[in-house]
């Protein structure tokens, strides 16, 4: 009887032994499945997390990107802002580039075409309309060492045009920094020039033009400068208003060239080489064909004997 007893009592032991162990087993699974479970979610809200931030990240590189870009575009086209067409009269009432140039063209007008920027994707179009109507004209241009570019800066001199310099980088923010910041950057251009055409270049033009309000060092320095250096700026007496951010027509373009060269006995006219100018281009033939139909008029290039048109004074 008593063996009987102990026999029902170790199975009791081991059934409650087996359920405990299940138990166990059964918690434990339970437990890693919701651990599993809150890891789970936990992960999933922490990637979504990190995205939102790379995001927010990304956001703030882009706007800062963008911000950096419109400040240089709006340093670039301080141009426009400086020098309008409706601007123009004001250098016409001071009398700027108005004067009897003598000699036996004197009563002979003479318009200069001047292009600032280049080369770029549109060098060539201009060249060929050039070329086209056997016009020689000026281009102000910028340190492109791309290869692509350099058979321009080459083509620009072989057909008879006059490679002048306006700046390296035409970064305002660098180049009219301090006098030796202008020095070394100009310095830069005329030498990679030189190597690229065998030209050396004297005749320059400011970016933003003499009367520019962005540089930090004074103009008059500048102009001493160059004056020492035996190298001659041109400002501009006529504004094709190209320099606008917005879209400009070419029958617009013309307008603008075309509506002042009666006022000068020289009248040197701004535009811009640049692949986004594509109206400039296009105003290029009706411009050519209007100028050439003025009375005892010529399209010339710049040269020693060309009147510097200034926009502010060399003293």
């Amino acid at each position: 009887m008593a063996r009987t007893e102990a026999v029902q009592r170790d199975k009791r032991r081991r059934r409650r032994l087996r359920l405990l162990i299940f138990a166990a087993l059964f918690g434990s699974t339970v437990i890693l499945t919701a651990v599993c479970v809150v890891l789970g979610i936990r992960l999933h809200l922490v990637k979504g997390e990190l995205r939102e931030a790379l995001a927010q990240l990304s956001d703030r590189t882009s706007v800062t990107d963008q911000a950096e870009g419109v400040s240089q575009r709006a340093a670039e086209e301080t141009e426009a802002a400086l020098y309008t067409v409706s601007e123009v009269d004001e250098y016409e009432r001071a009398g700027i580039g108005d004067a009897d140039s003598g000699g036996e063209d004197a009563d002979v007008r003479k318009v200069y075409l001047t292009f600032d920027d280049g080369p770029s994707g549109n060098t060539g179009r201009i060249l060929d309309i050039l070329a086209e109507y056997d016009v020689k004209a000026t281009f102000f241009v910028v340190g492109r060492e791309e290869e692509e570019y350099q058979a321009l800066y080459k083509r620009i001199v072989e057909e008879g045009h006059t490679l002048a310099m306006h700046s390296y980088s035409h970064k305002y923010n660098e180049i009219y920094q301090s006098l030796e910041s202008y020095r070394e950057d100009l310095s830069r251009l005329q030498e990679f020039l030189y190597d690229t055409t065998g030209v050396w270049c004297r005749y320059v033009r400011f970016p933003g033009g003499s009367s520019n309000t962005v540089s930090r060092v004074d103009m008059h320095e500048l102009i001493a400068y160059l004056d020492d250096q035996d190298m001659s700026y041109f400002d501009w007496n006529v504004s094709s208003g190209d320099a606008s951010s917005g879209y400009i027509s070419p029958d617009t373009i013309i307008r603008n060239c075309t509506a002042k060269l009666g006022d000068y006995d020289e009248a040197i006219i701004l535009m811009h080489d640049a692949s986004e100018k594509d109206s400039t281009v296009e105003a290029l033939p009706g411009l050519i064909e209007a100028i050439q139909a003025m009375d005892d008029t010529k399209i010339l290039p710049i040269t020693d004997d060309t009147e510097r048109i200034h926009h502010i004074s060399n003293e």
